[in-house]
């Protein structure tokens, strides 16, 4: 929500100034209309480090704004105008910043402009394929049609990204729940077993010795592993904000044992479907492929759409460098130029991406089904290993009492 500094007078003619919040200016001077305010001037006080809503990752889930589409849809179907359809979903929506920014383009829409001019404006809201679809359907008449579209487009985006991380959250989870454990029992459990074995004098096994070395290790030096994994990953969302080093990790992730191939398939589903959403829409190809670049989330293989489009712009084929890419089996290159020849290029591009997303599901139940065992077993061998240190010695010392 944003603050607006508001001068005015009441019913009785004095003068009132402060803030008020709303998510526009148009809300915020209706509150003022409801306490008996006339307003004289309004402004929105610009963002501060203190006032700023800070969000994490994109601002709008992409189940809210699929949620929204499909709506926007039922409404203008509906017979319902944009306006009112806008003001309707801005009441509605539970993102708070989906919420702020409809409220502006309810403005902006009042004013006269286009519902594509208005989007634009908030482009951390509305992605560049949104705004451009909706540009195609203001001119073709057709924007209930292209709004279906768009939510088909996010609702099956959405699934294929949660299929995604729920096979790579588990190995992540359990890893962090490994080190938490390892560093428990090395700091708080095994010290408690030192002095028993230095009274006994015990000879200790090469795994014992080995357990209490990393358990005084660990007693020194725990707060600084943990804070070093901290900054570890914190340098690596770092790095993945810069272009170039994001190539090489995502270079990397692409040829990950077991991962990477699933990597890989996610990203080309996401790229075939955005392509065929944007083509259906009669958005022009050397724009839908710009577009693309930007919304794979994949530099590899934004990098081969960025020159497959200058292979177009050069009258050459849309997949020649496609095929001297191992990012693109030949399923996909194969299925574009028939798509090229045949002028069904959206169709074809829809059914790689059907494909892909079918191959998404079955890789990540195959995945999931094979790692929780693994996991389990890794898991319990590093409890093991410690937990056998501690009691191999243990069971020597009892039987040296017992003669």
């Amino acid at each position: 929500m944003a603050q607006f500094k508001y001068q005015g007078r009441d019913v009785h003619g004095r003068k009132q100034r402060g803030l008020v919040t709303g998510s526009s200016k148009r809300e915020a001077m209706l509150k003022l209309r409801e306490k008996g305010i006339k307003v004289i001037e309004i402004n929105e006080v610009p963002e501060t480090l203190l006032n700023k809503e800070i969000t994490f990752g994109k601002p709008v889930k992409l189940q809210d704004f699929a949620i929204y589409l499909r709506q926007f849809a039922t409404l203008l179907k509906a017979g319902v105008s944009v306006v009112e359809s806008t003001r309707i979903l801005a009441s509605q929506t539970e993102s708070k910043a989906l919420k702020k920014a409809l409220a502006n383009v309810e403005e902006e829409l009042r004013a006269g402009n286009p519902l594509s001019a208005a989007t634009a404006k908030h482009s951390r809201i509305f992605p560049s394929m949104f705004v451009n679809m909706i540009k195609a359907g203001e001119a073709g008449g057709n924007m209930d049609e292209t709004l279906e579209r768009l939510a088909d487009h996010f609702e099956k985006v959405h699934r294929t990204r949660q299929k995604v991380i729920s096979a790579l959250a588990y190995p992540f989870i359990v890893g962090i729940l490994a080190i938490v454990v390892v560093i428990f029992l090395l700091v708080a459990v095994v010290p408690t077993f030192v002095q028993m074995f230095a009274d006994f004098g015990a000879e200790l096994p090469a795994i014992t010795k080995f357990v209490l070395n990393a358990s005084e290790f660990m007693q020194v030096y725990w707060l600084l592993i943990v804070l070093g994994l901290i900054l570890l990953y914190v340098l690596f969302i770092l790095l993945k904000k810069q272009k170039k080093m994001k190539y090489y990790i995502d270079y990397m992730m692409l040829r990950m044992p077991i991962f990477g191939k699933l990597l890989q398939k996610a990203a080309l589903a996401r790229m075939t479907r955005t392509l065929s959403s944007l083509f259906s829409s009669s958005v022009p190809i050397l724009q839908a492929l710009a577009i693309v670049e930007n919304v794979v989330d994949n530099e590899v293989i934004a990098k081969v759409i960025k020159e497959s489009r200058h292979s177009l712009e050069r009258g050459e084929s849309l997949t020649e460098p496609m095929k001297k890419h191992w990012a693109f089996p030949p399923l996909v290159t194969q299925m574009i130029a028939i798509g090229e020849e045949t002028g069904a290029l959206d169709a074809m591009l829809a059914k790689v991406a059907d494909f892909y997303e079918a191959e998404v599901e079955t890789v990540t139940d195959r995945l999931k089904s094979l790692i929780e065992p693994l996991m389990i077993v890794f898991l319990a061998g590093i409890i093991g290993t410690i937990v056998t240190s501690i009691l191999v010695p243990m069971f020597d010392i009892f039987n040296h009492i017992q003669q």
